[in-house]
C-alpha cells in the first residue's frame, strides 16, 4: 500500500507518517521543511520503511504532480492521500488583510483541491482513499480566526464533494476534525501570548478530558480511515476532541 502524506515534516503529519511506516504502507512525503522532512526520512529508513521525500509547497501544483509521478515510479501505484498540511494565522474579517487571507486560503484549501486533482485518477484506479484534516473550527469557531475557519468550513465541503463524486468508483473521502493537538503549530501559536502556560493550561481545561490530544492519537483516525477497515466510511467529519464540541459551556449546577 502507497499512500502520499503532506504537512509531513512535524506534527500530525508526521505522526501518520510514523504510524503508517510502523503498518507497512510505502511513503510519499511532502512538506516546506527540508531539515526535518530528510531527518524523518533518516528515521524511517532505519526502521526498515520504504519512503521518499518532495521537498516544496502544497500549493504548487507541480509539487503534486512531481509526488504522484515519484510514487507510481518508485511503489507503482497510489492508494491514499493523507493532507494535514496547515497553517494558524488570526484576524477577524475586520482585521484579516487580503494576504492574510489568500496565505492562508491557500495552504490550508486549495491545497487539498490541488493535492485531490491530483491524485484521484490513480486512487480510481487502485479504490483508494483520502483523509484531509480539518478541525474543531471547521464545524465551530472561535473570536479573530476568520480565515482559518473558513478555510476549515471550505475542506470539509470539499472532502464531501469528493465523497459524493468519486463513490461511484469506490473512492473513499473523509476529513478528521481535531481539537487542540500538542504540535509544534499549537506551541507556537501559545507562545504568542504573554503567560503561555496559563493559556495552555486554559487550552486543557476546554477538553472534557482535560488536555490536548497528542499527534499520534489523531494518527491512529486517519491510518484507520485510509485503511479497508474504514471500507464504508465516506463522506464523514470524525472529531476526535476530547469531547469538546459535545459539551456545552457552562452548567447551572457550577460551583
Amino acid at each position: 500500500m502507497s499512500i502520499i502524506v503532506t504537512g509531513a515534516a512535524m506534527g500530525i503529519g508526521e505522526a501518520v507518517a510514523l504510524k503508517s511506516a510502523a503498518e507497512g504502507k510505502k511513503l510519499v512525503l511532502i512538506d516546506r521543511a527540508e531539515e526535518e522532512l530528510k531527518t524523518l526520512k533518516e528515521k524511517i529508513i532505519s526502521e526498515g520503511g520504504d519512503v521518499e521525500i518532495i521537498i516544496g509547497s502544497v500549493v504548487d501544483p507541480d509539487v503534486a504532480e512531481r509526488a504522484v509521478e515519484v510514487a507510481l515510479s518508485r511503489f507503482g501505484r497510489i492508494d491514499g492521500l493523507s493532507h494535514n498540511a496547515g497553517i494558524q494565522r488570526y484576524g477577524s474579517a475586520l482585521t484579516t488583510t487580503d494576504e492574510l487571507w489568500d496565505e492562508v486560503i491557500n495552504i490550508n484549501l486549495k491545497s487539498a483541491f490541488i493535492l485531490s486533482r491530483a491524485v484521484l485518477p490513480e486512487l480510481i484506479k487502485t479504490k483508494g482513499a483520502i483523509v484531509m484534516m480539518a478541525s474543531v473550527q471547521g464545524l465551530a469557531t472561535q473570536n479573530d480566526v476568520a480565515a482559518y475557519t473558513t478555510s476549515k468550513h471550505g475542506l470539509i465541503g470539499l472532502t464531501k464533494s469528493i465523497a459524493i463524486d468519486f463513490a461511484k468508483y469506490n473512492v473513499r473521502a473523509n476529513a478528521v476534525a481535531p481539537g487542540s493537538v500538542d504540535t509544534p503549530m499549537l506551541r507556537n501559536a501559545v507562545a504568542l501570548s504573554d503567560a503561555p502556560e496559563k493559556v495552555m493550561n486554559t487550552i486543557n481545561a476546554m477538553h472534557p478530558l482535560g488536555r490536548s490530544a497528542k499527534a499520534s492519537e489523531v494518527a491512529e483516525l486517519v491510518c484507520f480511515l485510509l485503511s479497508g477497515r474504514a471500507s464504508f466510511i465516506t463522506g464523514e467529519v470524525v472529531k476526535v476532541d476530547g469531547g469538546l464540541l459535545t459539551q456545552i459551556a457552562g452548567s447551572p449546577t457550577d460551583d
